[in-house]
């Protein structure tokens, strides 16, 4: 169905609820017919061999002619879903908000809410998708691995485009459109669970934590319904890793008692992050279960990784009710800190789902962990008279668990001074190493000219900074000092040492020649200094 000379989306303003109820309806059956002509299309390339009697067959030769026929046409779906998408104006404004210019439904234009901007985006995506769908050319959207290409045919293929029209929407901070069913992220298999609590669950984390990122995190950096549906129910999985493989294995058995989001049932899915990491590299997903407040996925989700990055990870997951034309509903979720678990421990287990709570970037406190090294040399401890000064060695090994300050994988590096000296030749830095989280550095900062009394005055600050494009962001920062506030008699703000800080640093001053092995977290909260 297509239609010529349509430029702009449909006004649908005038529509009563009944009236794009009935519509959305429609749609909903043409998505349930697509899909089901898709499952036909896929048993007919397995058991048809003739790629010509498999092209008339499963109507691609139509697809090529309408193409020819109808170049400038476009797809009425693809025009009325982004149209009864489209934001009614607001034509019942109150007097009191023409006069004053804000009213408590109608905040002003010049500041908007996210979800608004959010919203406004995606209707402004939808008309320019609706505007260049001239010829049905593939789109960048992921498809199942199990359509396949038609053989000796430069068109694309019936069940191709069709894939493409059975998506639900998911809505993230950057707006995307994702697949109902990412086979992808998924390996399916039986499940003889056991139905009883085994061991209960809890997905609050402290957000005093010095260590971990609170489960909250996933909320500085999403937007969707969340709070539309009072979470209630269950999940049970379980973890495993597999040492042989390197690969990380959360099977997702099933949910109990969940929320309805609509009309006493919903369309549930599993969604799993391992966090600080929100990118789609990291997001796996389970298939969606119709209809159901009880759904049985028995689906295993794996990640491909090191047991070492694994353990500085905390992993979310999430029940959502998928909606084909609208936003996914959120249904419940569970935080398990990976650095604290058993791993001997791989039966599966009943967590209860909480709530999501909101919070501010600014409530955060730590952005990971580092992982570093420290040892003093003393002037000619190592025979020969060398050194001739003492040596101070920082090993940066690497971080674990960075949180950028939108979300995803960072681009790194570590920059050192050994205050109070903040001249140019007292800092050094690390390469960067991008697009990780937990990224590996390796690398040793050696400092001279020191003698035993001058560590007792001096700080050696090591901070993380985030490069994105010619620009470059501070996450945080750890400072290796007694921790005292005073250097060389006087008061300076950079003394701010906290307990385990100070700990690794008198250490390192009462054992030298040896290296003092430390994990501290990336604080955000380092006293500014002069420079």
């Amino acid at each position: 169905m297509v239609m010529e000379g349509e430029g702009e989306l449909l006004d649908l303003s005038h529509l009563s609820e009944a009236e794009q109820s009935s519509i959305l309806e429609v749609l909903l059956r043409d998505s349930e017919l697509r899909s089901r002509d898709e499952g036909r299309l896929r048993a007919l390339q397995q058991k048809e061999a003739d790629p010509v009697r498999l092209r008339s067959l499963s109507g691609a030769w139509f697809n090529e002619e309408r193409s020819k026929r109808h170049r400038d046409a476009k797809n009425s779906v693809d025009i009325v879903q982004a149209s009864i998408r489209r934001r009614k104006p607001r034509t019942d404004l109150p007097l009191s908000g023409v006069f004053n210019g804000q009213t408590e439904d109608a905040p002003p234009t010049n500041n908007k809410d996210p979800t608004s901007q959010i919203n406004d985006k995606k209707d402004e995506d939808d008309k320019r998708r609706s505007q260049n769908h001239l010829t049905p050319t593939p789109r960048p959207r992921t498809r199942s691995p199990n359509t396949q290409s038609l053989q000796d045919s430069n068109s694309i293929s019936s069940s191709e485009y069709y894939s493409r029209r059975n998506v639900h929407r998911e809505e993230t901070g950057e707006g995307t459109l994702q697949d109902s069913e990412d086979t992808n992220s998924v390996s399916s298999g039986v499940t003889d669970a056991d139905p009883t609590p085994l061991r209960p669950g809890s997905s609050v984390s402290s957000l005093q934590s010095n260590y971990t990122l609170s489960g909250s995190m996933m909320s500085l950096f999403s937007s969707g319904e969340f709070g539309a549906v009072e979470v209630k129910g269950r999940v049970l999985f379980s973890l495993d890793y597999d040492t042989q493989m390197e690969e990380l294995q959360i099977r997702v058995c099933r949910c109990e008692d969940l929320a309805a989001a609509r009309k006493n049932h919903s369309d549930p899915y599993v969604k799993a992050y391992l966090l600080p990491d929100k990118s789609s590299h990291s997001k796996k997903k389970t298939s969606v279960k119709k209809k159901t407040l009880n759904p049985v996925f028995d689906q295993t989700l794996k990640y491909k990784m090191s047991v070492s990055e694994v353990r500085g990870r905390t992993l979310n997951l999430s029940v959502w009710h998928a909606a084909p034309l609208g936003r996914n509903l959120f249904l419940g979720e569970v935080e398990l800190e990976l650095a604290h678990w058993d791993w001997k421990h791989t039966r599966s287990d009943w967590y209860q789902l909480q709530p999501r709570v909101q919070c501010s970037p600014e409530s955060i406190c730590s952005r990971g962990n580092i992982l570093l090294s420290i040892k003093f040399i003393p002037a000619g401890s190592e025979g020969g008279g060398l050194p001739l000064t003492g040596e101070l060695h920082i090993w940066l090994r690497e971080a674990q668990g960075l949180l950028s300050t939108k979300g995803g994988a960072v681009d790194s590096f570590i920059k050192s001074y050994v205050l109070p000296d903040t001249s140019r030749s007292s800092g050094q830095k690390t390469r960067v190493v991008k697009r990780s989280v937990s990224p590996t550095y390796n690398h040793t900062m050696v400092y001279d000219g020191f003698q035993p009394a001058d560590l007792r005055e001096a700080c050696a600050e090591l901070t993380v900074w985030h490069r994105e494009g010619l620009k470059t962001h501070l996450l945080g920062g750890v400072r290796l000092s007694r921790g005292t506030g005073l250097s060389y008699g006087g008061a300076v703000c950079w003394m701010d040492s906290t307990e385990e800080e100070a700990s690794v640093w008198n250490s390192m001053i009462l054992n030298p020649n040896q290296w003092m092995d430390t994990t501290l977290p990336i604080r955000t909260n380092l006293a500014d200094r002069p420079e």
